[in-house]
């Protein structure tokens, strides 16, 4: 960007397209984003997140805690209790999706709406075919 103005050349281009991909690659999947939203309410527990995510497995699960943790998304803190206790929190640096994230939201709940409004739209088109 050059004063608000997107620059359009191949090396602008090619650097927009390095920074998605970076990005895909961190946060690819459909469980990361969900997990950190999860998150947003507070530091939970591994039973705690599954629940959260419904259909995840516990294999699944705790690679992508893994993968979170790694990228500094996330910190796991291990209690020396009977039994162990194994609390997950988002960093700071998770923060820096929460735009990210609140964009996703919000075209999330427009794209549910503009799709029931095709769905509405093509039951009226029936029914006027139908009469």
């Amino acid at each position: 960007m050059n004063n608000g103005q997107i620059i359009h050349n191949k090396e602008a281009c090619n650097a927009a397209v390095n920074a998605v991909r970076d990005t895909l690659y961190v946060v690819n999947g459909k469980w990361k984003l969900l997990m950190l939203v999860s998150l947003m309410t507070g530091p939970k527990r591994f039973k705690e997140l599954q629940r959260d995510m419904e259909s995840i497995t516990p294999k699944v699960l705790s690679k992508e805690l893994r993968d979170l943790e790694l990228n500094g998304f996330i910190k796991r803190t291990v209690y020396d209790t009977t039994p162990v206790t194994v609390i997950y929190e988002r960093t700071e640096y998770a923060n820096s999706l929460s735009n990210v994230i609140n964009e996703m939201r919000e075209w999330g709940i427009k794209h549910r709406e503009h799709i029931k409004q095709m769905s509405r739209d093509e039951a009226e088109a029936r029914k006027a075919l139908v009469v």
